[in-house]
């Protein structure tokens, strides 16, 4: 009985490889096809502009646009954020000119 076991794990074990093996030697003709393109295969430039640019319409309309008040809520802090960091740096570089006439 123990003989019958290790003959049927073995010939399960290989059938294990021999699946293995064949399903690297599918995936690599995979990308061997995939990176060969034949010429007529080719679209010709305006076909391929045609593409993309259905592409991008496609995906500017899965985009979630900010709604009109969101905008301008986030425009305004932007505006409010740039003229504190201007006022802040203007107030340092006073204060060290200040320092600076202090010490000559």
């Amino acid at each position: 009985m123990a003989k019958k076991k290790n003959d049927k794990t073995k010939v399960n074990e290989v059938k294990k490889k021999e699946k293995v093996v064949k399903e690297k030697e599918t995936k690599k003709e995979k990308k061997s096809t995939v990176t060969k393109v034949d010429n007529s295969q080719k679209k010709n430039l305006w076909v391929r502009f045609r593409i993309f640019c259905h592409g991008v319409a496609t995906e500017t309309k899965r985009v979630h646009w900010a709604s009109k008040n969101k905008i301008i809520k986030y425009s305004i802090a932007t505006i409010v954020f740039v003229i504190f960091l201007a006022l802040f740096f203007y107030a340092i570089d006073v204060i060290f000119a200040a320092i600076q006439t202090l010490f000559k």
